[in-house]
């Protein structure tokens, strides 16, 4: 059931000026163009929810870029607000607006009246491997080399700052021409790849990196964190309702900051010590930022040849994201809403390309959680607003504000709904016979989250003073597991996409999909065993002095081999049993066969 704007509440309010003024214009068209009976209806008190769903995940990836630069590397936050956070806003900006004018399209096509926007924001993962594995590391390197060449440490802060932004946007810009050029494709991708191999791969990122990793964040500041978690669960997962109807989201951070004001309070007059430092509290906003507007003379493109280092992190997250896209169309279709693959990833590609020339370093995607959005009454006017709410925060600069007095721990519950949500839906969305296929998409990203954690401290272990036996075990062990963990978006769709074949009867299907995988591993697409998840060529791996080891070498070729068996085992399957194995084609058929 769809609901009308009520002037009674400001947002609608000015939602229903919009709409009023966009039946106008309709209204002095002639008359062929004029509304239609079944009036799209594009705001709806739904969108207050969604809003601060969206709006907050999207502040959340900027205080976490923004956060991590500063306590990992020691990147200057006041540069950050100047420089970076605007044009990563202003991505957004373009990116919501689009998904917005799309929305209308797609209700103007089908005559549908309760069309949700699909949402776009910041991208999680690549939020996270671009700070760990290109900003952060190209600010290191170049603030080394700056002070070793004699000059003073703030200096080369400065200046290391600089380059490591340039080759930030120019990696941005790179995977936004990729997304471009994958765009073309998108729709056979999703003919191609079974609907539980699609959101296999989306509930794994969902589920272990986008929810999980919140948690030991949130444990930091649990009072906070739990009691907003808390507060999420009841009212974006359970669907219960607060006082005075104030949405859920903006609840969980409103009790978060609470209890945050309440502690710091007391540990002031009581002695006590219930509030964590903050990492950003001697952080200052910066008003209407100008520096970021360098941009446009266009210096940045000299760091195009730095940045061809960094490709091997670049690429992947490009690619990760294309099929998050079309993951995110597949979901978006699940609940009504089919909206062109090829448009959606053009979007995505777009925006990408708008952060980048205006001095973004982190790539836009469409958000995985449309059906969360849906399930909370949203419709159009949630993106709207959440596009000039984060545009304004990064070039009006109340970022800074935001990053300053709102404690992480009462942010990041939104992002555990949103992998909890998506994950539920996933399930839901696939046929029953399939969910072991869902399950199985998981194991690779289980794996890349215990190298993400346990990649922290390898380099900190001194392997000489390890008695050889428990040596050669752990680092076996580490180079198994990370080459389980390379590429594990691709890896899950492959498994997730073989084990509906297999359970269907397609074997023959089933063993193309193994047949892939085993040729994207010989180029490190997946199961690379290098830092980073670096890609390779396959002559590469013989080269004297090269970055592989005698065991890497074995390991990649040990991998694609097993691919290469699994797909003539399969297809055997599929020659000898096409007569005593039909095709599955509904779940009965499936349960049919237990019984």
């Amino acid at each position: 059931m769809t609901h009308p704007v009520h002037f009674d509440r400001p947002f609608f309010w000015f939602a229903n000026v919009l709409n009023s003024l966009t039946n106008t214009v309709a209204n002095l068209m002639p008359k062929s163009q004029s509304v239609k009976k079944n009036q799209y209806i594009w705001a709806a008190p739904g969108d207050v929810n969604a809003f601060f769903g969206l709006m907050l995940d999207n502040i959340a990836g900027l205080v976490l870029t923004v956060g991590m630069l500063a306590s990992i590397f020691q990147f200057p936050v006041d540069f950050s607000l100047r420089y970076m956070v605007p044009g990563t806003a202003i991505g957004v900006l373009a990116g919501d607006l689009l998904f917005f004018w799309l929305a209308f399209r797609y209700a103007k096509q089908t005559g549908k009246t309760n069309v949700t926007a699909m949402p776009l924001g910041l991208d999680t993962p690549s939020t996270i491997g671009m700070v760990l594995f290109v900003i952060g590391p190209a600010f290191v390197t170049a603030k080394a080399k700056l002070i070793e060449g004699g000059m003073a440490e703030a200096g080369a802060v400065q200046a290391a700052a600089m380059d490591a932004w340039h080759i930030g946007i120019c990696a941005i810009f790179i995977t936004g021409l990729i997304k471009l050029l994958m765009s073309f494709g998108s729709n056979w991708v999703r003919a191609v790849f079974p609907r539980a191999g699609l959101l296999g791969s989306l509930a794994a990122i969902a589920l272990v990196l986008i929810a999980f990793t919140q948690l030991p964040k949130i444990a930091v500041n649990p009072i906070v964190g739990f009691a907003s978690l808390i507060v999420v669960l009841v009212t974006l997962i359970a669907r219960g309702k607060l006082p005075f109807r104030i949405p859920g989201a903006l609840g969980a951070v409103a009790m978060g900051c609470i209890l945050w004001y309440l502690m710091v309070g007391t540990d002031h007059f009581a002695g006590t010590h219930l509030a964590p430092d903050l990492a950003n509290e001697d952080s200052q906003p910066v008003w209407f930022p100008t520096e970021w507007l360098t941009v446009f003379n266009f210096s940045w493109f000299s760091s195009m040849e730095e940045t061809v280092q960094y490709l091997p992190y670049v690429i992947p997250f490009a690619i990760a994201t294309v099929i998050g896209g079309i993951d995110c169309a597949e979901s978006a279709a699940s609940v009504g809403d089919d909206f062109e693959t090829s448009n959606v990833i053009s979007i995505e590609a777009f925006a990408t390309l708008i952060a980048s020339l205006c001095g973004g370093v982190i790539q836009t995607t469409p958000y995985i959680g449309h059906p969360a959005y849906k399930a909370m009454g949203g419709r159009a006017a949630y993106t709207l607003a959440t596009a000039l709410f984060v545009g304004g925060a990064g070039v009006i600069g109340y970022f800074g504000l935001l990053f300053k007095f709102i404690p992480e721990a009462a942010v990041l519950p939104i992002l555990i709904f949103i992998g909890i949500e998506i994950t539920a839906q996933s399930f839901h969305a696939t046929p029953r016979r399939h969910y072991a296929a869902i399950a199985i998409a998981c194991m690779p990203a289980l794996a890349k989250l215990v190298m993400i954690y346990v990649g922290q401290f390898v380099a900190w272990i001194d392997w000489d003073v390890v008695p050889v036996g428990p040596r050669d075990a752990l680092q076996g062990l580490i180079l198994h597991m990370n080459v389980l963990a390379g590429g594990f978006i691709l890896t899950s769709l492959i498994w997730a996409s073989t084990m509906a074949k297999i359970i269907d009867r397609r074997f023959i299907h089933a063993s193309i999909y193994m047949a892939i995988g085993g040729f994207l591993v010989l180029f490190g697409v997946m199961h690379s065993p290098l830092d980073g998840d670096k890609m390779f060529l396959p002559w590469n791996l013989w080269v004297e002095g090269g970055p592989f080891s005698e065991a890497a070498q074995r390991v990649v070729l040990q991998f694609a081999v097993a691919y290469l068996v699994m797909a003539l085992l399969l297809f055997a399957l599929g020659v000898t049993l096409a007569k005593t194995n039909q095709p599955i084609v509904t779940d009965e058929e499936f349960e049919n066969l237990e019984q």
